[in-house]
């Protein structure tokens, strides 16, 4: 088991990529604390794990709330006697339409669940981290932060910050052993596909994005999950402030 004894928290983690996330890691080994604004949808994942032989527990929490936050982290630590991984799942967009037309509320959210998240749960990790030696932090940004395609112009704008931000705390936590990785899928199978669309996520309307996808197919939460857990674990302890693309080349 590649991740034995390690206690990690997914944010995000009632579906999508952060369930898959979640689901991995608990076969790998690790005991998780699940993660979601979804009470329903996070306690059915945390179940599923239970169900299947793992650990986990789940914690509603918004990752935008310094409150919410700081009781998260708490959480996993009192439950699981400590904390070795964080996955930084959590997202939201707006739908795909022209820039002028994405309300302040809308933007207002989307940096504060793609961005704010990111300072919040540094904040309240990275000293745990320190006083034991050490972390990992993997945030999922996206293919968005780097390959930037009209309509989602702000949501964009929340990865490559997300990005930066990522390979900076990188820089500056490694002395502490603190690693911190991004990953970046491609559109994927989550419940943001037809927002990130802007159209019914249907047969017909996803042959014009896989057409943009050299290996033909979008991102699935198998997908990520494989490369969340090889940076999660001891097999890439010298890597740090890597962004991997898990796109099928939509990034070449």
């Amino acid at each position: 088991m590649r991740l034995k004894n390690k206690i990690a928290i997914v944010t995000g983690a009632g579906s999508g990529f952060g369930e898959g996330i979640a689901k991995r890691f608990a076969i790998e080994g690790a005991k998780v604390l699940v993660n979601d604004i979804n009470a329903t949808a996070g306690e059915r994942v945390a179940q599923e794990i239970r169900t299947a032989g793992g650990v986990a527990k789940f914690c509603r929490a918004d990752v935008s709330r310094d409150a919410d936050v700081a009781a998260m982290i708490r959480d996993a630590i009192d439950a699981f006697g400590g904390l070795d991984i964080i996955v930084s799942n959590a997202g939201t967009t707006h739908r795909k339409k022209p820039l002028l037309e994405v309300t302040e509320a809308e933007f207002d959210r989307i940096y504060a669940v793609n961005v704010k998240s990111l300072f919040l749960t540094a904040r309240h990790a990275v000293p745990h981290f320190r006083q034991h030696g050490g972390g990992s932090i993997i945030i999922i940004a996206s293919t968005a932060g780097v390959r930037p395609r009209p309509g989602l112009t702000w949501y964009n704008g929340s990865k490559g910050a997300a990005i930066i931000t990522g390979k900076s705390m990188a820089a500056e936590l490694g002395h502490d052993k603190i690693r911190v990785n991004m990953i970046n899928p491609v559109i994927g199978e989550t419940g943001l596909t037809s927002e990130f669309m802007g159209m019914p996520d249907t047969p017909e309307n996803r042959k014009a994005f896989v057409a943009t996808i050299p290996l033909g197919r979008f991102s699935t939460p198998r997908d990520v999950a494989n490369a969340a857990l090889f940076l999660a674990s001891d097999e890439a302890d010298l890597i740090t402030g890597a962004c991997l693309e898990v796109d099928g080349g939509r990034c070449v």
